[in-house]
């Protein structure tokens, strides 16, 4: 657990300094409330403007699985329905075991999520959310599944989340492909028909009888 972790020293430092830098408290308090309105949590997150007790509280809140958990069941279709009368979901007093099943919830959710659409690039590790490594990347992957919700059929959640991208294929004909290929090589200059023949290269050499 983070508790009994070395304190990081040197590069390892200054690395996790400027991870949590970049926390955003408003991105933040933003995934929050999303959270709260779309699996119906109560989540009281009024007062807090500084980075270190956003970043406690955010943390704190998340770690242990249950609320994230929470969330994507809110999102998912009847037949993915999360079990939560599974043993990850049962309390124990053995703090290694506790320990164990709130990891386990955490990874629930990450399939989960990836399950639902979010891509793996906007998916975080374990460790970032439980051993607090990296909570930005916490808020990207909660703001990844936002974007992803709304693109649902059934959604009818708040639509505060930028509208995910679409992708934009475009087909060419053989034709407009052969097109492109020869304006290419009119813009590089071409090579056909020519020869060295002409060209001279330093001083012409005399031969003298």
């Amino acid at each position: 657990m983070a508790t009994y972790r070395a304190a990081k020293s040197g590069l390892a430092r200054e690395s996790q300094e400027k991870i949590n830098r970049s926390f955003d408290i408003d991105e933040a308090k933003k995934c929050l409330k999303w959270i709260c309105s779309t699996s119906g949590e109560t989540i009281e997150i009024n007062g807090i403007e500084e980075r270190d007790k956003m970043m406690t509280f955010f943390h704190t809140t998340l770690k242990d699985g249950m609320v994230l958990c929470r969330l994507i069941d809110a999102l998912l279709l009847p037949q993915d329905k999360i079990d939560f009368n599974a043993k990850s979901f049962q309390e124990t007093k053995l703090p290694a075991f506790q320990s164990a099943r709130e990891r386990e919830r955490i990874g629930i959710f990450l399939n989960k999520a990836k399950a639902y659409g979010v891509s793996e690039a906007n998916i975080f590790q374990t460790d970032n959310l439980y051993e607090r490594t990296n909570l930005v990347q916490v808020c990207n992957t909660i703001r990844a599944l936002g974007i992803e919700a709304q693109t649902k059929p059934g959604y009818s959640g708040e639509m505060i989340w930028p509208k995910k991208s679409e992708e934009n294929r475009r087909t060419f004909t053989e034709g407009q492909l052969k097109a492109g290929q020869q304006i290419i090589s009119l813009q590089y200059g071409t090579n056909k028909g020519a020869s060295q023949a002409g060209m001279n290269f330093g001083k012409q050499r005399k031969i003298l009888d």
